[in-house]
């Protein structure tokens, strides 16, 4: 257990002031860094009539932002991915105090706003239609993409500002104002970037309405998710949170992204080069103290090589450094709060009730003078066959082993699970890796091979299937939820010809 760093809350004022961020002190919410346990800052929540002032702003900022050509909009994201190069160091620090990530991880998280912004910029120039062949003579038809309208953002903590910036990036180039409701866990990052967000329009010219920021619980996400301006409500979080999102802005007819569970596996072959195969689950099960939506929480290894994985995955473990994030040799930092811990310590309980044998970790690790931080020793279970807790998310550094004979069985395990975020499979046999990424394979939405199913590029569409909600940000051509399809058909002609080769007259 590596040395708790004490004073985060002057060290988070001192980041906040350098990103040029005024944080509405004074209130009923408190950031709370989950490397001590003790609060950060008291902040002002927004009422019900600033929710109404603030999407009321961003709606009459859509009728100006709407019409400005999309290279000009790009400009702003650009002045965006300027500015966090120039505060990278900063606000990555902030997110590890204020989500308890490791350093590279906080800086790697500001790294992926910069690579979003990069992307977003080009596909500013490259919001593609179609010219499509008429059958009527002297008429042109084409497909034009225009902006959708308020993108509402409901963020989790996990990843407190690049989500943000997944879906703010693409809806500001492609003419949607954006208002964002971060987690009640990620105040203090979301303040700070919404601050250079602002400084990014200002600085190109483009109205600061356009990007607006609401603090509370839960009675400001319902306001944001009922109201019918928000043409868009992108919302990551677990599947119980998209039950409740969809059907109310179904009920509107509006749009729904959805980013939702994840309970991602595994599949480790006779073939794996288990080198490999270790320090890739390694990463993806106990990086983020497992808090990762593509986190790996269960391995599906074949019964030849279980016993030799098992081994070297233990002597994975028990070298571990967990401690504060904010120590260079940390790879492993605290999880989010006591309901955290709660969830890791009750699945445990029930993976041995249910015939597990615990192969590394499962304690909680003292930290010092600070009993209300949450930090735990990443566990390794492995259990006789994929029971019915294994299809359940539990978001914490909890892995499950499974073993297997048949790659179909393995296949089939892998999709057993009612989530469809992220897969993996570690073979050297070519055919069971194009089996695994084939129509036949994994029902996922991302299908790796030979790496684990965390750490996403931004130039490939984010998202899964089934209760991970159908979504998906990022690069490919997602944008395209963030606008509207419009077919239009021009005659050119002096005639009227319908089409089908109907005649009325």
């Amino acid at each position: 257990m590596t040395t708790v760093t004490t004073n985060l809350t002057a060290r988070a004022a001192e980041l906040l002031a350098a990103m040029g961020a005024e944080v509405p002190e004074g209130g009923d919410l408190t950031a709370i860094s989950p490397i001590t346990g003790e609060p950060l800052a008291r902040l002002a929540a927004d009422d019900a009539a600033s929710v109404e002032a603030k999407i009321t702003a961003a709606h009459e900022a859509f009728a100006t932002w709407r019409t400005t050509p999309a290279p000009v909009r790009g400009a702003m994201v650009y002045e965006l991915g300027q500015l966090l190069r120039q505060h990278k160091a900063a606000l990555g620090e902030l997110v590890s105090i204020e989500a308890g990530k490791i350093r590279s991880e906080g800086l790697g998280e500001v790294q992926e706003m910069i690579d979003i912004c990069d992307l977003a910029v080009g596909q500013s120039r490259q919001l593609f239609g179609l010219t499509i062949a008429s059958e009527r003579p002297g008429h042109r038809m084409m497909e034009q993409w225009h902006p959708l309208g308020v993108v509402g953002v409901i963020s989790a903590f996990n990843f407190p500002v690049a989500v943000w910036s997944w879906n703010a990036a693409l809806a500001l180039i492609c003419g949607d104002p954006v208002v964002w409701k971060p987690s009640e866990n990620a105040n203090l990052t979301a303040i700070a970037t919404h601050a250079l967000a602002r400084q990014a329009a200002e600085a190109a010219g483009a109205p600061v309405e356009v990007v607006q920021l609401i603090l509370g619980g839960r009675e400001v996400g319902e306001q944001l998710v009922r109201d019918e301006r928000v043409a868009l409500v992108s919302a990551t979080g677990s599947s119980r949170m998209g039950h409740e999102v969809a059907p109310v802005v179904a009920a509107r007819f509006g749009r729904c992204l959805l980013e939702l569970g994840g309970n991602n596996a595994a599949i480790v072959a006779p073939s794996a080069d288990l080198e490999l195969a270790v320090r890739g689950i390694v990463f993806s099960a106990a990086g983020t103290a497992g808090q990762r939506c593509t986190t790996l929480r269960r391995v599906i290894v074949h019964e030849d090589i279980a016993d030799e994985l098992i081994e070297r995955l233990r002597a994975a473990y028990s070298t571990l450094p967990i401690g504060s994030p904010l120590e260079e040799s940390t790879l492993v930092g605290p999880l989010i709060d006591q309901r955290a811990y709660e969830g890791y310590a009750a699945a445990l309980k029930s993976a041995v009730s249910a015939g597990g044998t615990i192969h590394a970790g499962g304690s909680r690790v003292a930290a010092d003078e600070h009993p209300d931080a949450y930090y735990v020793e990443p566990a390794v279970v492995e259990l006789p066959e994929q029971v019915e807790l294994m299809h359940t998310e539990t978001f914490a550094p909890l892995l499950y082993v499974v073993r297997y004979r048949d790659f179909d069985d393995a296949i089939a395990m892998n999709n057993a699970v009612p989530q469809g975020l992220s897969s993996s499979c570690f073979t050297l046999d070519v055919r069971e890796a194009e089996l695994f990424t084939s129509a036949a394979g994994s029902d996922c939405g991302i299908a790796n091979v030979n790496i684990g199913p965390s750490g996403a590029e931004i130039g490939g569409a984010f998202g899964g299937e089934k209760e991970t909600g159908g979504g998906r940000e990022s690069g490919s051509d997602a944008w395209r939820a963030y606008m509207r399809r419009s077919t239009s058909t021009v005659n050119y002609s002096t005639e009227l010809p319908l089409a089908q080769g109907v005649t009325f007259g």
